[in-house]
C-alpha cells in the first residue's frame, strides 16, 4: 500500500463539502482547507496523526472562526483509552474531529466530532463518582507517602495504610475478630481486608479471628514511619487490654 501523505486526506473532504454547497479552497493563508457557504467559515486542518502541533495549529484558526476541523487518517484502534482520552480533549478544546478511512476504493469521512461549547460542569456533574472516590482516596490517607510523578514504584494507598493499620493491631494484641478491630480505629472495610486478604498478610485461625502471618509481620517492617504511626495510635487510642 502506498504510503499516505497529508495531501491525501484533502481530496475526500473537499469533496463532501463541495456537495454541501461549500466553496472549497487549499492552502489560504496558512489553513490547511478552508470551505465558505452564506458567510459560514469551516478551517479544516490536516495530519497523518493527531498531535500537540495539529492541536496548536488547530486552536489557533479558533480565531478566525468556531468551525475548526481537525482530520487524520481512521485509526485501527477506536476502542482503546488512549483513544477515547484523545476524543475528550478534542471536545474540550472545542474543536471537531473527522477521520478518513482509506481501507476501501473510495475514502470514507466519519465527523466524529462537531464542534461546540464544552459543558464543563456537565462533565463534573457526570464525574461525581470518580470525584468520590478520589476524595475517599484522599481522606484514607494519614500522610504523603508518596512523591508524585513516580514510575515503576510501589504507591501507599489507603487501602494498604488500613491493612498496615490491622496489622499493627494484630502484632500487639494478637489474635482478633474484625468486630473488635473495628473498634480499635481500624474501619469498616476490616472484615473486607481480612477476608479477601489481598497481599496475604493476615490468617484465620478460627472461625471470625484473625491473626497476622510471618510474611505479613516482614513486609509490614518496609514502612517505619507508618507503623510507628500506627503503634502510637493504638498507644493512645487503647486504655487497658484489647478486646478479645
Amino acid at each position: 500500500m502506498t504510503k499516505l501523505k497529508e495531501s491525501d486526506l484533502y481530496q475526500p473532504i473537499q469533496k463532501h463539502f463541495h456537495k454541501q454547497g461549500y466553496q472549497v479552497n487549499g492552502e489560504v493563508n496558512d489553513c490547511d482547507l478552508t470551505a465558505m457557504k452564506e458567510g459560514e467559515l469551516v478551517i479544516v486542518e490536516l495530519k497523518l496523526s493527531l498531535n500537540i502541533e495539529l492541536l496548536i495549529q488547530a486552536t489557533k484558526r479558533q480565531r478566525l472562526t468556531d468551525l475548526v476541523y481537525i482530520a487524520i487518517p481512521k485509526p485501527k484502534r477506536l476502542r482503546s483509552k488512549r483513544w477515547n482520552d484523545i476524543r475528550h480533549l478534542v471536545r474540550r478544546l472545542e474543536l471537531g474531529l473527522i477521520t478518513v478511512s482509506f481501507t476501501t476504493k473510495t475514502p470514507k469521512l466519519d465527523f466524529a466530532i462537531h464542534p461546540e461549547a464544552f459543558d464543563r460542569k456537565k462533565v463534573m456533574r457526570n464525574s461525581k463518582k470518580k470525584r468520590a472516590s478520589l476524595v475517599k482516596e484522599i481522606e484514607g490517607r494519614s500522610a504523603d507517602y508518596n512523591v508524585g510523578g513516580s514510575n515503576k514504584t510501589k504507591i501507599m494507598t489507603a487501602y494498604k495504610e488500613s491493612c498496615i493499620h490491622i496489622a499493627c493491631c494484630l502484632e500487639k494484641h494478637g489474635p482478633m475478630s474484625p468486630k473488635n478491630l473495628t473498634k480499635l480505629g481500624t474501619g469498616d472495610k476490616t472484615p473486607s481486608i481480612l477476608q479477601k486478604n489481598y497481599y496475604r498478610w493476615f490468617e484465620r485461625v478460627k472461625r471470625g479471628v484473625y491473626q497476622i502471618t510471618d510474611s505479613g509481620r516482614e513486609e509490614m517492617q518496609k514502612y517505619p514511619e507508618l507503623v510507628s504511626y500506627y503503634s502510637q495510635k493504638i498507644e493512645e487510642n487503647q486504655e487497658g487490654s484489647a478486646p478479645r
